[in-house]
Parts: structure tokens; sequence; C-alpha cells
């Protein structure tokens, strides 16, 4: 009998699964990285080692927010969600934040570095599971949404809004939140992502790459065709772990939002498929766990952490297989990124207290 339980528990189902995943994944980013990091650092181990560090903290993260009761992050959801506000406006503070590739992303405190879009998406997260619990204004709701998709439309880092906008319109579905109101929403949130996209021309280029990759194949479509030509090596079996071609080079950013793409190549469509149910398999046990709670706070904080992973995972996947325009987001905890990893696992710590207070 206690064998049985132990294998129905959704906890050791959850904590085992984010465990495999976490290794693939820097199994991968050291695949993937490999020619990149003996080329820039002359360490063929160098992202292998920064990534299994973050790996290492975000494990520990994890295992000491599952001790964190709910009640506090009920009773601090309004600090932490000004506080990632806050954190949000620091990128455009001269000596704090950095600007990359064109974009105000980063910042720099010593020899910290990170990405507060990641932290704030938990901060959302608890800031909503609270509010949407007592009540679903739309207006209110709408205000509080535009903070920080403003703010991040000034970085720019549009693939960072649609994941903040799909967690925000989800949770407010779930909440109750009229079906009406939300279809309404949404088709204004097109209708501005459109204006967003045909304002820049960096994102214009973007969607025209993606409509028409062989109109530039050695410029603007070089990223896109590199990554089909790694799918297609791929076939069914793939080429092997470590038999790569396309990481030698070929494909930017081959260890963070691009790694999948490597995987398809060295691992085939069964080795894909495989990672794919290990992810469908995560996020049934986390909808599992999520339903079980009586709670409405504790059930919107954990669908809001199925939300969140969930869209980046479909927009990362849609991004490589070319379904929609190339986004920049990292596959989650696959993806080379301590920013991400480290709050995904914080997330999946919050996860394994819903589980431990309701199931």
């Amino acid at each position: 009998m206690a064998k049985k339980n132990l294998f129905l528990n959704k906890k050791n189902w959850l904590v085992s699964l984010v465990l495999i995943l976490t290794f693939l994944g820097t199994l991968f980013v050291f695949d993937a990285s490999v020619a990149e990091a003996f080329r820039t650092f002359n360490d063929q181990y160098h992202f292998l080692k920064q990534h299994s560090l973050w790996a290492i903290l975000g494990i520990i993260a994890m295992l000491i927010t599952s001790l964190v009761p709910l009640s506090l992050w009920e009773k601090i959801s309004k600090p932490i969600f000004i506080f990632g506000l806050i954190l949000l406006t620091m990128v455009f503070i001269p000596g704090i934040g950095r600007e990359l590739n064109g974009a105000h992303r980063w910042i720099f405190l010593g020899s910290l570095r990170f990405q507060p879009i990641e932290p704030f998406k938990i901060a959302l997260i608890i800031f909503f599971a609270n509010w949407l619990s007592q009540h679903q204004r739309t207006m209110p709701f709408l205000f509080t949404t535009s903070l920080p998709i403003l703010l991040i439309l000034l970085q720019p880092d549009l693939g960072s809004i649609l994941i903040l906008g799909t967690i925000a319109f989800g949770m407010f579905f779930i909440a109750g939140g009229k079906m009406l109101h939300i279809l309404g929403i949404s088709g204004l949130t097109i209708l501005l992502i459109m204006i967003a996209i045909l304002s820049s021309s960096y994102r214009r280029e973007r969607l025209n790459t993606f409509l028409n990759p062989q109109s530039d194949p050695l410029g603007s479509g070089f990223h896109i065709r590199q990554i089909t030509l790694a799918l297609g090596r791929g076939g069914v079996a793939g080429q092997g772990i470590g038999n790569s071609r396309q990481k030698f080079s070929y494909i930017p950013e081959a260890s963070t939002d691009s790694i999948f793409a490597i995987i398809a190549e060295e691992v085939g469509f069964i080795g894909s498929s495989i990672l794919l149910i290990l992810f469908g398999t995560y996020f049934f046990i986390a909808s599992k766990i999520a339903n079980a709670a009586s709670d409405p706070f504790a059930m919107l904080l954990g669908w809001g952490i199925i939300i969140w992973i969930a869209s980046q995972v479909l927009l990362n996947l849609a991004a490589v297989v070319a379904l929609v325009p190339l986004t920049g987001l990292p596959l989650p905890f696959i993806s080379y990124g301590g920013s991400s990893l480290i709050m995904i696992l914080i997330a999946n710590g919050i996860l394994l207290r819903i589980a431990k207070e309701y199931n």
C-alpha cells in the first residue's frame, strides 16, 4: 500500500520530472555550446560550468521555496508586484541597466547580471492570484496589466509581452472573468501587437523574414533557414548525440532560444517526441496539483505558473518550427540562461508547496 501511495504521490512525480528536465537541459546546453565556448573562451566547458551552477542554485532555491507557506506569498503579493515594476524600470537607469543588441533587458549590479522580466513573471502571477481570487473587475485588471506591458514595450521585448499577456488573461479567465470581455481584450491586444510590429523596422524585418525566409537567405533569413536545415537533418532517429553540424556557428544562439533545433538534429523525431512527452507529463501533474487546491489563491497561483511555462514552451517550439516569427524566448528547463532557469525552479518550489498544503 505504501508503495502504491509513493507511486501516486504528485510531489514525487513533480520533483522527478523537474530534475529530469533540468538534467537534460544541462546536457544539451553543453552539447550545443561546445563550439561557441571553445571559440569565445577557449574552454569547451564554459557554458556547462555556468549552467550547472545555475541549476544547483535553482534546485536549492526550489527546495527553500517549497518551505514557504502560501499565506506569506498572499500577504506580500502587492509589495512583490511593486518591487517587480521597479526592477523593470531599472533597465533604463544608466550604470545599472545595459543595452545589448539594441534592447534594454539586463540589470548589472557588480558581478550580478540578470533579466528583471524573469522574476517579474512570478511577481505578476502571485499578485494576480491574490487579486483575482477576490474580484474580477475588468477595467482595474486592464490598467494593472498595461503597466508592465508598457515598460516592456519600451525595452523592447515583444516575446515577453506575449507571455505576460497570456499569463494575465489566462488567469483572468480561470478566475471567472467574463468571456466577452476576454474576447474583446484579446482582439485589442492583437491590434496593439500588430501596431508594435509595424512601428519598428527591426520587428517588420522579422515578420517579413518569417513570411518569406528565402528573400534573404544569407542575411535576415539565415537564422530560420539554418534551423530548418537542422530539423531536416534530424529525420526520424537523428544524427546522434554530439553529432550536430548546425551548432558549429551555423545557428545563432544555439544553446539559448534555438536549442530545440540542435536537439531535433541529434535525436530526431523520436528523441524530440520523448522530450515533448516529458513536458506533457509535467503539465499534467502540475494541473492535478493546481486543481486539488481548495483555496482560490492557491489554485490560481498554480495555474498561473502552468500558463507561464506552457505558453513559453509552445511559443519557443512554434518559433523553431517556423509557425510564428522568432521571439527570442528560452525553452523552459532546457535553454542556457540563469535568470530563466532559477526563476522557473523557484516557481516549481511554489507548486511543491501547493501540493504539500492541498494534496
